[in-house]
């Protein structure tokens, strides 16, 4: 009697722990095991209390006890076959119920349909969700995205509303495809923090918020601002169209919805360039920023002087020590007397005044030359040196892998263009200088030499 009692009560233990494991699947895990120990201590005490009862009570009331459990026992083994019973006849009900449905489905052309929507829906689940147009509806619950994908994941017959949902989102992406909407969204600043601010939206191809482009994210569904924007025309675009109201304006379309934009930003500047060429490009724009000083310099004192000597050569006959003309007539003008009996040497004399001033005229050329030669070599410098930390890259990684040798292989090439850069302007630079300093060079000898035979001439008459 004892071992029946103990069966029994083994039993309810056990239902009582199966319903426990059923609520326990939706409860977090600290309420769960504090649940659980309570259970298992009001299951003890009433275990407790009723094998203290069993053992109070005399032969007869146990007799009593054991055949109301036992008739409750067999009172529960029939509702549990009967709830079996009603169990089996429904689900061969339900699948018959689903065996004519699919045979009218069938017959109707439905599977086919529901098929091709599943299908629509699985394709279309992709394109939204890297579509930039999906940001525009970012705060709809559930979203597109999730709609789709539980639609072509779903087993079941699709629903009327279903159908007509799936036509109207992508009716929707392809108006949206052809808009320049304005939306307000969120947009996440470069230090990380979101932001609400209004959104334009060119298509599926470009967004933009307070002047400055926007990323897509398709994994966060969210827009960000590109860490680097364009330059120049391409970013005054930009705030051009978002200050519009009317009419038609210049904007930047990327056909590849922002892969080619995001490759643009990250163009290095002439500034990272330079930075690129290290060493070697420092020293060769120092050596361009010299010779350019110089050139500035001494193409301001040219101009000047070929001011001076023109002004000179309208009044011939009061020379002036501010001028190179004058410099050199004056000059002259001191050996007039004895030019008749000491012609080669005021001749000489003259010469030693206009051979005093072609320093001053040709003076910072030498240094443009140099500058002009050591411009390429110094390039050629970096270039080597670009190539041999190219070279050791490959050896370090033992692959040739372009990512790697990109480093090496810019510094080499923005070497390479610093040196060409300097000399090119310097070439050109020389050759206006010396164009300058000759045309001056070429009125003094012309003045000086006309200035002592008209003298000797006129000594000769005389």
């Amino acid at each position: 009697m004892k071992t029946q009692l103990n069966r029994i009560c083994s039993g309810i233990l056990l239902l009582s722990s199966l319903s426990l494991t059923a609520l326990v699947q939706a409860q977090p895990l600290v309420q769960i095991l504090n649940d659980a120990q309570a259970a298992r201590a009001q299951e003890q005490a009433e275990f407790d209390q009723r094998a203290a009862e069993w053992a109070r009570a005399a032969a007869a009331q146990q007799q009593t006890m054991l055949q109301q459990i036992t008739a409750e026992r067999d009172r529960l083994l029939q509702t549990t076959r009967m709830q079996a019973e009603t169990y089996a006849q429904n689900d061969i009900g339900i699948t018959a119920l689903n065996t004519q449905l699919r045979e009218k489905a069938n017959t109707l052309g439905l599977g086919e349909l529901f098929g091709i929507s599943r299908q629509f829906a699985a394709e279309w689940s992709t394109a939204f969700e890297q579509s930039l147009i999906s940001a525009q509806f970012a705060d709809e619950n559930p979203s597109r995205v999730e709609f789709l994908n539980t639609l072509a994941a779903s087993g079941t017959i699709v629903s009327p509303a279903d159908l007509e949902k799936l036509w109207l989102e992508g009716q929707r992406e392809l108006t949206a495809q052809g808009q320049v909407a304005n939306f307000s969204g969120t947009v996440v600043q470069a230090n990380g923090e979101p932001k609400q601010a209004t959104v334009t939206r060119i298509g599926p191809f470009l967004a933009m918020a307070d002047g400055e482009y926007l990323a897509y994210l398709p994994a966060l569904n969210q827009l960000n601002i590109l860490p680097k924007q364009p330059d120049g025309d391409i970013l005054a675009a930009a705030r051009e169209l978002q200050s519009a109201s009317s009419g038609y304006v210049n904007a930047i379309v990327d056909s590849t919805r922002g892969v080619v934009m995001s490759m643009y930003v990250e163009r290095p500047s002439w500034g990272e360039r330079i930075e690129l060429g290290e060493e070697v490009g420092y020293v060769i724009i120092l050596v361009g920023a010299v010779g350019a000083i110089g050139f500035f310099f001494q193409f301001i004192y040219l101009i000047f002087a070929r001011i001076g000597v023109s002004r000179q050569l309208k009044n011939l006959n009061k020379p002036s020590a501010g001028n190179a003309l004058g410099r050199v007539l004056l000059s002259f003008k001191s050996n007039e007397k004895d030019i008749e009996e000491d012609a080669e040497i005021v001749e000489l004399r003259i010469s030693e005044a206009v051979l005093r001033e072609i320093p001053k005229l040709e003076r910072i050329q030498p240094l443009l030359r140099l500058a002009v030669a050591a411009g390429p070599l110094l390039g050629l410098v970096g270039t080597v040196i670009g190539m041999i930390m190219t070279f050791q890259s490959i050896t370090e990684t033992g692959q040739s892998d372009p990512r790697l040798m990109a480093t090496g292989i810019g510094q080499a090439m923005i070497a390479t263009v610093l040196g060409l850069g300097i000399a090119v302007p310097l070439l050109f630079a020389n050759a206006a200088l010396a164009s300058l300093s000759r045309s001056v060079v070429q009125i003094l000898d012309e003045q000086s030499t006309g200035m002592l035979a008209e003298q000797l001439e006129r000594r000769k008459k005389a």
